[in-house]
């Protein structure tokens, strides 16, 4: 299975991301990265303040060209869930077409482009038509009905995570896509709760941190619905309902998708997480692979993903997803959670 690896400014001294990407070449067939400094889906890259660090900069830039040179797939992301009063403006189509342009003279430019803006795809598809334009996953497209909606502008989908499992639904957005020719993709290793009703308000507050707004923020209220909830173990068994996919189990989406996305870009250790997704194994912590990964809630417990059932995979891919009625998750959380060896 391909692989499309999220992107980490290397902070000085470390050892750059390309040398992960390098090692993994034969899996890793694109790496997705956002502008530096720039609002996206995560918080910005490079800014510690204004203006921008001179040295993060010129990291950025030659990590692109290095990756470049290693023969990988581009793909810039612009998937903000909020660009405020500019989101229909002249002003953000001149600041995308600068930055794809710049792209052009760093690195010949990108293959892809991410959004989660309808008018950022208009924006590529009138600049730059031969640049596949991707749905970001934080559009939440998991319909037929959702793609066709926009298929004017998208050339790709990166569907919505909540229907990873739902293999006869993928289906169906498999056998649309195939007739219109577009693509689809998956995120595999999110840690965000299954159908989280806080995913709209947490994507803008994400979207809002480049520009300093979350700077003074009101205490006493955790605005992250997982880690408020995980913080009582009755409500670990949400992690398991979730939409991640073991390294394990990749298989099964062969022919299904174009190929995958592993979140890396915050990752504390995204060596760790491309090779397991590379080999197709894990045998450590499951929450080790997961973006959020929950470490610190379960702590000093962690899930042995080797203690997962052998038919973890099917019972979850043909449940009705009545989790409020079903305790299988809950049964399989005592099976593979133990406490951290010492």
């Amino acid at each position: 299975m391909h692989l499309s690896v999220g992107y980490q400014l290397a902070e000085a001294g470390e050892e750059s991301f390309v040398e992960t990407v390098r090692e993994f070449r034969a899996a890793v067939t694109e790496v997705y990265f956002p502008w530096i400094g720039a609002p996206s889906g995560r918080p910005p890259i490079g800014r510690t303040g204004t203006p921008l660090d001179p040295y993060a900069v010129g990291q950025f830039e030659s990590d692109l060209v290095a990756m470049r040179a290693l023969g990988v797939r581009l793909n810039l992301l612009l998937n903000a869930n909020c660009y405020g009063a500019r989101a229909i403006s002249r002003n953000l189509e001149r600041e995308v077409v600068a930055r794809l342009s710049r792209l052009d003279t760093l690195v010949g430019g990108v293959e892809t482009v991410t959004t989660a803006s309808p008018v950022i795809a208009f924006i590529v598809k009138q600049h730059r038509p031969e640049v596949e334009v991707r749905a970001s996953v934080n559009m939440r497209i998991g319909t037929v009905e959702g793609m066709q909606y926009l298929a004017e502008v998208f050339d790709s989908y990166c569907v919505s995570r909540d229907v990873n499992r739902d293999l006869d639904q993928l289906r169906r957005l498999k056998r649309w896509a195939d007739g219109a020719g577009k693509r689809l993709h998956l995120l595999v290793n999110s840690g965000c709760l299954r159908h989280c009703s806080g995913q709209t308000f947490h994507d803008n507050l994400v979207a809002h941190e480049a520009d300093g707004a979350l700077s003074d923020p009101l205490p006493g209220f955790v605005p992250t619905v997982c880690w408020r909830l995980l913080r009582d173990p009755a409500n670990w068994r949400l992690v398991l309902q979730g939409t991640w996919i073991r390294p394990e189990d990749l298989g099964v989406y062969e022919g299904l998708v174009a190929q995958v996305k592993l979140a890396t870009r915050l990752h504390e250790r995204p060596h760790v997480v491309i090779g397991a997704y590379a080999r197709g194994r894990y045998d450590g912590n499951l929450l080790d692979l997961l973006e959020p990964g929950y470490g610190p809630a379960f702590a000093p417990y962690v899930l042995d993903n080797r203690r997962f059932p052998a038919d973890w995979f099917l019972r979850t891919s043909i449940c009705d997803r009545h989790c409020e009625e079903c305790t299988t998750c809950a049964e399989v959380l005592k099976q593979v959670l133990r406490p951290l060896a010492v």
